[in-house]
This record gives C-alpha cells, structure tokens and sequence, in this order.
C-alpha cells in the first residue's frame, strides 16, 4: 500500500481480480501463494493429481502427512489459511476440450502450470478466442522459461503461444520432467515469476513480458529473453478450430496394452553387440530434421508416422534408437505389441552413444 507506483489503486485491482491457475505442481504451488499473500480476489485451481512423494522437492505447499490427497483440495485449505478474504474456487479434474472454454471464460487471466503439451495448447486456443492474457510457464532439467501470450496491445494482434511453438510436438518427441528429472528450486523461481507477471497484468504496473520469452539458465545464473514475431502462417483461432484440433497427440498411439509391454533397455556397450549383428534391425525414430546423421541405421522413421508405417518393418529383432532413449522405449513397446517381435530400446539415446564413443577415442 505505501509502495510508490502501487498504492491502494494496484491493490484494489488485485481484490477485485480472477485468476485460475491450471495444475497445482512445482509450477503452480508457488505462483498461488504469492497470489494470495497479493490479495488477489479470487483464484480458481485446478488439477486432478493427488499428493505423492515424487512431489515434495518441488512441491513445497505439500508435506509427507498429505500423501494421497487431492492437491487442489489441501492447496485451498492452506490458501484460505493464509489469506481468508480469498475466495478459492477447486477444479479437482484436469482441463479438456469440455470444460475450458466454460471454466477460463470466469477468470481475468491464465497461469499455465501444467507440464502437458496438451493442456498448453489448449489453454492458449481458448485463451485467444476469448480473448484472455495467460502466463506461460515450462521448466526442464535446469533451464525455465515465461512469457506473457494474447496481452491485447491497441492496434496489435496478440502474440500467443502457436506464434513460438506453431504446432503441437509429436507423442514423446520432447521429453518431460518426469523424464529428464528437475531441480527443485527451478520451478519455484519461474512460478514466482510467473505470479509477479500476472500482478503486473492485473494492476498495470511496469513492463509485463508480453511478446518476450524470458529463459532462465540455473547452472549459470544467466537471465536471457528473446522477441516473440506474429506469425502468419498461424491459422484464426475460433470455436471451430478449437472443436476440431485434436489436443491429445501426445496420447494418440496411447494403447491400454503398450504400458505393461516390458521392453529391454540396453547400454551402449550391449548396442555395439547387437550393431554387428545382421540379425538385428537398427530403427531411428527421430524426425526426419534432426541432427546428427548416422549412418548404422537400417532406416529412420520418426515416430510421429510409426504406427502407418509399422508394415515396413522386418519380422527379426528390432532395436530402436531416438535421441535421449526416450521415444524409442514407447516405439519398441508398440513394435512388441503388433509385430511380436523383440524389440529393444538404447537408453540414453544417441546422446549416451556419442558420448561414449567419442570419449574412448
């Protein structure tokens, strides 16, 4: 309140204000407290996940008493604890093409939480259909990122998310922090940060990062930011695209069997063997784009066409090679399942494969 800049006027903005946060995990913990200790009005939540002990390094809001319990429910019990003139809406369910357009159409703005290329993108169609700013937020092993999308500028298209990233990856083609693993401070600070955005949106002080994707570097320390260019390839956003556009690519070759397919994950040293052998086929499942070229592989094809093209595959053991040993753990299940051939997996990836040749030479 005694704030120069700010005053009674940004807070009372901040009272009068909507927020929903989408997913309540390293990334949304963090940002609703700082929302409330703020004061702002009212902040919907959203998630369906309950409490596990994976979550507690990033998870600060949580503790080890609260295992298995819902986080949307335990998070507004202490959201109200600490400021109880906020009014806490829970969504103890997960966005979908069903409920987003209702729920986001309540709210003054977005932070996006999630860690789902599917509910990122769905976010920003319907946040640019109805015209609402939203938050974005990503963390990955040691590197996060924020930008502020759809801000309306008088006379300026919105930048939004599909600008930067104009399509949705393909199933496993970027990997998650599950996956990659994460330092838990990280999310904490980018969901800091994404909380002192949507401050800056709702009361209208200072320069909120709109148009600008902020990367922050947690092994060095270095803060850097890029422009964010409208793209006009970019197709209008509308109810139509957003009935339409399938938000669940990541899913898509999903089969209730592939998951309890067990797959043999070899080393580079076992994958040197099965590579002399003419018994085995080396399958490349990186996209056609993608570095380096290898020249040991009996064919490349990416992932996003492997269930097409399954029929090209030969009738022998199959190893499946990508580029962190990510995707190749899901294309061997599948092959597994409608081939009924073994199948193998290279973990690490040809990072692990370079890495290790090029050390021993």
């Amino acid at each position: 309140m005694i704030l120069p800049g700010f005053g009674s006027e940004a807070q009372g903005k901040l009272s009068q204000a909507k927020v929903l946060i989408v997913g309540m995990g390293g990334l949304g913990c963090p940002a609703l407290q700082y929302l409330v200790g703020a004061g702002v009005g009212t902040i919907g939540i959203m998630d369906a996940d309950k409490i596990s002990k994976s979550n507690l390094h990033r998870q600060l809001l949580f503790n080890e008493n609260e295992l298995g319990l819902l986080k949307v429910s335990v998070a507004a019990k202490k959201a109200k604890a600490q400021n109880s003139f906020v009014q806490m809406e829970e969504y103890p369910f997960a966005i979908n093409q069903n409920n987003a357009t209702e729920i986001i159409a309540n709210y003054d703005l977005v932070i996006d939480a999630t860690d789902n290329f599917s509910a990122k993108y769905l976010i920003n169609d319907v946040c640019v259909w109805l015209k609402k700013p939203f938050v974005f937020g990503a963390v990955s092993g040691y590197e996060g990122q924020v930008a502020v999308f759809n801000s309306a500028k008088a006379g300026v298209v919105p930048i939004h998310y599909r600008h930067l990233f104009p399509v949705q990856p393909a199933v496993n083609e970027i990997a998650t922090c599950e996956e990659t693993g994460v330092v838990g401070v990280l999310p904490g600070i980018i969901g800091t940060m994404q909380a002192a955005e949507a401050i800056k949106l709702i009361t209208g002080i200072g320069n909120p990062l709109c148009d600008r994707l902020l990367t922050y570097d947690f092994l060095t320390a270095r803060w850097f930011d890029i422009e964010i260019n409208s793209n006009e390839e970019i197709p209008a956003i509308d109810e139509h695209f957003i009935n339409t556009t399938n938000y669940q690519i990541d899913c898509d070759m999903a089969e209730s069997d592939v998951e309890d397919i067990d797959i043999d994950e070899i080393d580079v040293s076992q994958f040197l063997e099965l590579k002399s052998d003419s018994n085995v086929f080396i399958l490349d499942v990186r996209e056609l784009h993608e570095y380096p070229t290898i020249d040991f592989s009996h064919a490349q094809i990416p992932m996003s066409t492997l269930k097409e093209l399954m029929h090209q595959l030969p009738a022998k053991p199959i190893c499946v090679i990508c580029h962190q040993g990510i995707r190749s753990v899901y294309a061997a299940q599948l092959i597994k399942l409608h081939k009924q051939v073994e199948a193998y997996s290279l973990r690490g990836g040809l990072t692990a494969y370079f890495n290790k040749v090029n050390n021993e030479q």
